[in-house]
């Protein structure tokens, strides 16, 4: 099953996680000193809050969790196919997770990233989203390298 990743930056998490946890009417699924994480079954989502996010407040980015490396390659094949830049990144540590993931960025700049977890760590992780050392593919169709 694919889930919809939101992640929001929060400036202040315990009261965010009041919020959140009183809008979803359940308590967050991982809690940390700077990051919260909901595994939600209604709405399908994996909803996420982070003082640690690239932004000091509002949408970080968007994303899909998959359930296999296969789909997070084949999403990857879909964003080159769209002409849209591809950044995969491989046994990335991020978010206390550890997994291989992509990334991407829509028409209007939002990132997504799609990703396949394997374990938790017990650190927030360094990984950050690589898109600004990415160029877009040339317009004719996309390259394997």
């Amino acid at each position: 099953m694919k889930r919809l990743h939101v992640h929001i930056a929060v400036s202040d998490l315990e009261r965010s996680k009041t919020f959140y946890s009183t809008m979803f009417d359940v308590a967050p699924t991982v809690e940390k000193h700077d990051y919260a994480k909901w595994m939600l079954d209604d709405p399908a989502v994996n909803f996420a809050i982070s003082t640690r996010a690239g932004r000091s407040e509002g949408l970080d980015h968007l994303g899909l969790q998959v359930d296999t490396d296969a789909e997070v390659e084949e999403i990857e094949a879909r964003m080159a196919a769209a002409e849209e830049m591809v950044a995969p990144q491989r046994d990335a540590a991020c978010c206390y997770a550890k997994g291989n993931k992509s990334w991407s960025r829509d028409p209007a700049g939002v990132p997504w990233e799609t990703f396949h977890t394997m374990a938790e760590i017990q650190f927030y992780g360094s990984d950050h989203q690589p898109l600004d050392e990415v160029e877009k593919p040339a317009s004719g169709g996309a390259c394997c390298g």
